[in-house]
């Protein structure tokens, strides 16, 4: 039977990490790896997830199943965050927890397919796994122009993408800090999208990976919320693999916006359904950290200042690369005022090559670079590889 199978290409990015770990030179770079690093290139624990750890060992009785939905106080502790003060819209929001961000986006589209949707609007470049997801469940992905050359989101694609969707089509966003290019809509983009979801009728599905790395909790959320607060109805797929640095403890949401308490019992249950065939129930250990951390101030106040300083790092190396201006053919200027943990360069794969073999900087073939991966240290090489190479 199993060679009916047909090969699969590997993950283009764990053979980089692969390369990088087998380069013995001690000044190389890795942008590649989508995980934040501290000025010395580390991915600590956040100190108030080691503190909730310690609690919840100390504390925690049992490991008896919660259910598909799983840990509903992680769920509702989270959700100011991600809704405003008014956190559940009036009574018209409902989540449950995923594993991870991917779990929530997989359980967001199986459930808006089950309700009847086939198309997919999406701008691209994207995460990478958002097609995959997309072509594993069947969906056809209809793609639109995410930004413009000059580093800026393009509007007028994204408005032609909500206005020219069907009944059974959606049109899914990213929140914040864009995965891969770092170009985010602007407050004034974000009031247009909302009111053409409001005047067209299609569906939203939003994808918040990165709240809090690019102007601070309330500001990457504010676009996702005016949406939100302009339709009957919508879903949300939350991480906390970076704004927790919960990465391999897999923690994130989904989220109902209903329009009415028997439609969002409904969706719910047709969620709990899918959920339950999917992965039965989450992982447990991580949504409780961050339970225990949003339920306690100090260790909220803690958290807190722990991603004001990822934030304001990534912010310093995006305005060091901006203020340098030219590497080569390169305009770095848009960088600084572009979010978060990733950026895309017009370098081609010859000249990522190049970076790669003569000056051990690795990166993606797509010439997406981890903002993370760059200190006030090694800035200076980066830049004048960057320059060699990109003539």
């Amino acid at each position: 039977m199993l060679d009916r199978l047909s090969p699969q290409a590997p993950d283009a990015l764990l053979a980089l990490i692969r390369l990088h770990a087998a380069d013995p030179r001690e000044d190389k770079i890795d942008l590649g790896v989508g995980v934040y690093r501290t000025d010395d290139g580390a991915t600590p624990v956040f100190a108030a997830i080691k503190s909730a750890e310690q609690q919840l060992i100390d504390t925690q009785d049992s490991k008896s199943y919660l259910g598909p939905e799983g840990d509903m106080g992680f769920v509702n502790a989270l959700m100011p965050y991600v809704f405003g003060a008014n956190a559940t819209m009036g009574g018209r929001v409902a989540g449950m927890q995923t594993p991870g961000g991917t779990g929530a986006v997989r359980l967001a589209l199986a459930l808006a397919q089950k309700a009847g949707v086939k198309r997919v609007h999406m701008g691209v470049p994207s995460w990478p796994n958002h097609a995959q997801i997309l072509a594993d469940l069947g969906l056809e992905l209809v793609a639109f122009d995410h930004s413009r050359p000059d580093g800026t989101a393009n509007l007028d694609a994204v408005i032609a993408a909500i206005n020219g969707a069907g009944d059974d089509e959606a049109v899914l966003l990213h929140a914040c800090c864009h995965n891969p290019t770092g170009i985010d809509y602007t407050a004034e983009q974000w009031a247009a999208i909302a009111d053409a979801f409001a005047a067209s009728g299609t569906f939203p599905i939003i994808d918040s990976a990165y709240q809090g790395l690019g102007h601070g909790l309330e500001e990457d959320a504010a676009g996702m919320r005016a949406v939100l607060a302009a339709v009957p109805e919508a879903f949300v797929a939350y991480s906390c693999d970076k704004n927790f640095g919960q990465y391999r403890d897999r923690v994130g949401a989904f989220y109902i916006l209903g329009n009415g308490q028997e439609s969002l019992d409904t969706a719910f249950s047709n969620a709990n359904a899918l959920a339950r065939a999917a992965w039965s129930m989450p992982p447990d250990h991580g949504g409780a950290a961050v339970r225990i951390i949003l339920r306690d101030p100090d260790m909220t106040e803690a958290w807190l200042a722990e991603l004001d300083t990822m934030r304001a790092r990534m912010r310093q190396v995006r305005d060091a690369l901006a203020a340098e201006g030219q590497a080569g053919r390169i305009d770095l200027t848009p960088l600084g005022i572009q979010n978060g943990l990733f950026s895309m360069l017009p370098v081609t794969k010859d000249e990522v090559a190049a970076l790669r073999e003569d000056h051990g900087i690795y990166m993606a073939a797509s010439g997406r670079i981890n903002i993370a991966g760059l200190t006030m240290a090694n800035l200076p090489k980066f830049i004048a590889a960057l320059a060699a190479v990109a003539v």
